[in-house]
């Protein structure tokens, strides 16, 4: 476990930005944790994960720990479930592989999303009509103040979308060390009635799917959609779907009859930020380096040597462009440093 300074973090991001940190280490237990923020107390920490989840404006000006815990195992079985425990630092896709060869149900319409299975409560990470709160248990996360453990339970965790505790109250006072998550081992939901996964099956001639053919249809309809990151600069989904009340949705209706929801209440409904963004003529939009992709207007790229600031200003014209026109404001899902 080493200290080093001047660390470039270009290759730590999912966008490819260059970026410093003022000092750097990778910790690969909780004892290597413990120390860490024990020895550093009073410095200004930053905490990374798989780097998947923000765009870096600026060089840290902090001491970065990089959360490198691996590890994966079974901790209870029942006939009907597994129970798996995941360290934070494992690869988010390869951990839903490996569940998948198993044959536990539960994770697949996630597959391929970046990330590491750290950071999948903070988001409360979804993807074709799963979250994780569907099959997260628990998570064990570290007091950086105090270095002690706690366990939080999913109440605890009051998931929302694309929101938890670790986004709000909890916000910079835990690190996630580990996440547990109850899998079906049998008589598996096949959920495919989100997105196109229907249609990526008929085309296989797919009519009685497994969580394996589910979870390969998925990779398909997001390499088509989505650019790998590590040939295009990118941070996946880079806005949340709006949730809009009634009121407004029925004023846009009005004048966009066409426009793409979904109803979650009697008195919200969402709308899928990817079409109003590509509707609005963003989709394919390039300034300099920065651009809305061209398969997807949900993700924004780095076209080779965008700075942080190149990408932010990008997302606040998508953002304006949007209200100009429909008058529904989105959010960054992805977090702003």
């Amino acid at each position: 476990m080493q200290i080093q300074s001047n660390f470039s973090l270009k290759n730590y991001n999912t966008f490819g930005i260059e970026a410093k940190a003022k000092q750097f280490v990778a910790v690969h237990n909780v004892a290597e944790l413990q120390s860490v923020l024990k020895n550093h107390f009073s410095e200004k920490k930053f905490i990374l994960g798989g780097g998947s989840n923000m765009l870096l404006t600026q060089d840290i000006d902090a001491l970065v720990i990089h959360i490198d815990l691996k590890g994966k195992k079974i901790i209870k079985e029942d006939d009907d479930f597994v129970w798996v425990e995941s360290q934070a630092g494992e690869n988010w896709h390869e951990f839903v592989l490996w569940t998948i060869d198993q044959n536990f149900g539960g994770l697949e319409n996630m597959s391929l999303i970046p990330g590491n299975v750290g950071t999948t409560p903070v988001q409360n990470i979804g993807a074709y009509g799963a979250e994780i709160k569907d099959t997260f248990v628990s998570c064990d996360a570290m007091n950086i103040a105090t270095q002690e453990m706690k366990t939080f339970t999913k109440d605890e965790c009051k998931f929302g979308y694309r929101e938890s505790v670790f986004k709000q109250e909890a916000k910079d006072k835990y690190i996630i060390t580990s996440v547990v998550f109850k899998l079906k081992k049998h008589s598996h939901i096949i959920n495919i009635d989100y997105g196109d996964i229907k249609a990526e099956l008929a085309k296989n001639n797919i009519t009685n799917p497994t969580i394996k053919d589910v979870s390969n249809a998925v990779i398909a309809i997001r390499n088509t959609k989505l650019p790998n990151p590590k040939e295009l600069g990118n941070s996946g989904s880079f806005f949340k779907n709006p949730v809009i009340s009634k009121e407004l949705f029925e004023k846009v209706y009005a004048k966009f009859p066409e426009v793409r929801h979904f109803e979650v209440s009697p008195t919200e409904v969402k709308v899928p930020a990817g079409w109003l963004i590509e509707n609005a003529g963003l989709k394919g939009y390039r300034k300099g380096d920065a651009g809305v992709h061209k398969n997807q207007a949900l993700v924004l790229v780095n076209y080779g040597n965008a700075t942080g600031q190149d990408i932010l200003n990008l997302s606040k014209y998508v953002q304006k462009t949007v209200f100009d026109k429909y008058g529904i404001a989105i959010e960054a899902e992805v977090n702003v440093i």
